[in-house]
């Protein structure tokens, strides 16, 4: 059964270690626009995404995904607008103090100096959540939820592209997410490896009814798994829907975004667009 007929109604999510439940957390996004100098990044972006939903943003290179993660993540503010995470300002520390958030970067952002077992348990041993025995156990279930607890004391270099990918999500899962953003999760994965990603995000949502929202340019992971799917181009948010939705869309730049052609005697490169600026 593909996401979109699945109703994204769970009100709770299930800490993956305690098994306690919490409120999941909503996300609501209003008019936000974001400038860098004269530059504008997003214009005018709004939505909402329900508790135990799994949002993808989709759009080309350039078309200001990651900076409206970084938003959400609370790790920009806006120029205009606002944005909320279960009704609060993701930039306050108080938010994080009280709802649990968690990134996963594009890269990994893994330590190298620290072997995959002390990347996990930083983020407890920095905020003494437990003793080494409790923190043990935190680590090693998570590394086991994806699989990959037999590289515990190896070190990131000697590490597929695949397996630093679920080695963040599980150090994601420590910080005993509500919340659970990814940025460009399959990028540079081949596509076995993107398809087994893909299951691990859908996986997450449905065994702790987490919120989810996935940067993409992954046409099969937004079709597939989400429950909806939002399009930017140059910063606009031009289209909000279900993966159904958008399969039947005629708009042809989301005709043309999710089933490109390659068309030698007149190139697209030749015709693209540059930045409007207000």
């Amino acid at each position: 059964m593909s996401a979109e007929t699945t109703e994204a109604n769970c009100s709770k999510t299930r800490n993956p270690f305690t098994g306690v439940e919490a409120d999941a957390v909503s996300v609501r996004v209003d008019g936000l626009s974001k400038k860098f100098g004269d530059l504008a990044v997003l214009r005018n972006i709004s939505f909402d995404v329900k508790p135990g939903e799994i949002f993808v943003i989709m759009g080309p290179s350039g078309s200001g995904k990651s900076v409206l993660l970084r938003h959400i993540a609370g790790l920009e503010a806006p120029t205009s607008g606002t944005v909320a995470v279960d009704g609060l300002d993701p930039t306050l520390e108080e938010t994080r103090d009280r709802v649990r958030l968690a990134l996963v970067f594009q890269e990994g952002a893994l330590f190298n100096s620290l072997s995959v077992y002390d990347n996990l348990a930083l983020y407890p041993r920095e905020h003494r959540s437990g003793n080494e025995m409790a923190i043990s156990e935190r680590v090693m279930h998570a590394l086991k939820i994806l699989s990959v607890e037999k590289s515990a004391n190896q070190f990131p270099s000697e590490l597929s592209g695949g397996m630093k990918k679920r080695v963040s999500i599980a150090r994601a899962l420590v910080m005993e997410p509500q919340l659970l953003l990814y940025d460009e999760p399959t990028s540079e994965l081949d596509p076995v490896m993107g398809a087994t990603i893909s299951e691990i995000i859908a996986t997450l949502k449905n065994e702790y009814s987490v919120t989810s929202i996935v940067v993409t340019h992954d046409r099969d992971l937004a079709l597939t798994i989400s429950n909806r799917v939002g399009i930017l181009m140059a910063g606009k948010l031009i289209s909000l829907g279900t993966p159904g939705e958008l399969r039947k869309s005629q708009e042809p730049r989301i005709v043309d975004f999710l089933n490109p052609k390659i068309d030698i005697e007149h190139p697209r490169f030749k015709q693209l667009e540059t930045p409007e600026n207000p």
